[in-house]
């Protein structure tokens, strides 16, 4: 693939930095893999600090203190509070955990255990299952919800939702009711196809139903803060999640007509409204993540995988287009081992197996998953 050998050295040089510095557990005081950036305003009280390959912070200011959504990558904390002293002076009260992956939640325990952290169910079953985070009491989320949960009130009330499986299967929206804005965490990031997790419950086919549920039953939201990268539109949440069904249903068809991925991407892409779904450039900020393109394809490979009844082993690795058969895709890894730098996700430039190798399968609730 084109820009293959540049890709790996990002890749495998940045993300080995930022799996080894999560694998740590530590999260007090530098070593973050790649500057944060200055904290942006979205809205009154609502602010967002990107930063490198971890995820966005959103920061919003309430009466009682700050609270945090996400909190990047182990060793983002000092750097995270540096931003956000510079628009007020409270305390962080509390922090939401999109999902457990650990660009997300990686500096959880900078932060006292006595601050309230939040997550879906599902999302604190993934921590637990990861031994640094469960061994730390300020790691893991204090309090839980399945469906919907209300957190505070009036002009400082959040929602959280839950409509089911994605990017993993603990994916929370996060809405400010006042400011008609949500978080949706790496369910949708830089506008393009995610990465799926499903060593932690994700699933291609079932993300663009999650969408369909959320545009029903979220109301009253304009602004969208994607997990990397994009503020975006609810109308471009909206529009974003159409396209991921019409991926998997491109992919049942392909099946169906014995395509390659390949094919069934030229066929996807014949539609000129998904087109800024599919571009062929790197994005700013998505350069260990490949292209749009390539990202569809990726997930068109793992939507066949999933609708054929397979392990899913083409989440992770080189850009590669599989056939329709069963069996045409690398097979799956031996449970339970080679959490290594990379983790799932990776895009074109993480390291391929060996000729004949099963790709390890980073263990549930690893500390660097995919975006």
């Amino acid at each position: 693939m084109r820009r293959a050998g540049v890709l790996a050295t990002i890749v495998i040089t940045g993300l080995t930095v930022a799996g080894a510095a999560a694998q740590r557990g530590g999260g007090r005081g530098g070593g973050v893999p790649n500057p944060i950036q200055p904290i942006e305003k979205v809205k009154e009280n609502l602010y967002v600090v990107h930063g490198g390959t971890a995820g966005n912070t959103t920061v919003f200011l309430t009466q009682a203190g700050v609270v945090l959504v996400d909190t990047k990558v182990a060793n983002s904390g000092e750097a995270i509070m540096n931003q956000v002293k510079t628009v007020t002076d409270k305390p962080v009260t509390m922090i939401i955990n999109t999902h457990s992956h650990g660009d997300h939640v990686g500096s959880n325990n900078y932060f006292p255990a006595t601050v309230e952290k939040v997550t879906h169910e599902n999302t604190k079953k993934w921590m637990a299952a990861n031994a640094a985070y469960a061994k730390d009491p300020a790691m893991m989320p204090t309090k839980t919800f399945t469906d919907r949960m209300t957190l505070g009130k009036g002009k400082d009330q959040i929602d959280l939702y839950y409509f089911g499986a994605g990017h993993t299967d603990g994916d929370a929206f996060v809405v400010f009711k006042e400011l008609k804005t949500l978080c949706v965490g790496d369910l949708m990031a830089w506008n393009m196809a995610p990465l799926i997790d499903p060593n932690a419950g994700g699933s291609i086919v079932a993300l663009g139903e999650t969408f369909k549920k959320a545009a029903k039953g979220i109301k009253n939201v304009d602004t969208v803060i994607e997990g990397h990268g994009n503020v975006n539109t609810f109308k471009g949440m909206d529009a974003y999640g159409e396209f991921m069904r019409a991926l998997v249903d491109t992919a049942r068809d392909g099946l169906k007509k014995q395509l390659t991925t390949q094919q069934a991407l030229d066929e996807l892409k014949k539609n000129s409204k998904y087109a800024v779904f599919l571009t062929t450039e790197v994005l700013k900020g998505t350069e260990y993540g490949d292209t749009p393109e390539h990202r569809a394809l990726i997930n068109l490979n793992v939507a066949y995988q999933e609708l054929r009844g397979e392990p899913v082993t083409t989440h992770f690795g080189p850009v590669q287009s599989i056939g329709p058969e069963k069996g045409s895709a690398p097979p799956p890894a031996p449970r339970g081992g080679g959490r290594g730098p990379g983790g799932p996700g990776r895009g074109p430039g993480a390291p391929a197996p060996a000729p004949g190798a099963a790709a390890p399968t980073p263990a549930p609730g690893a500390p660097a998953p995919g975006r």
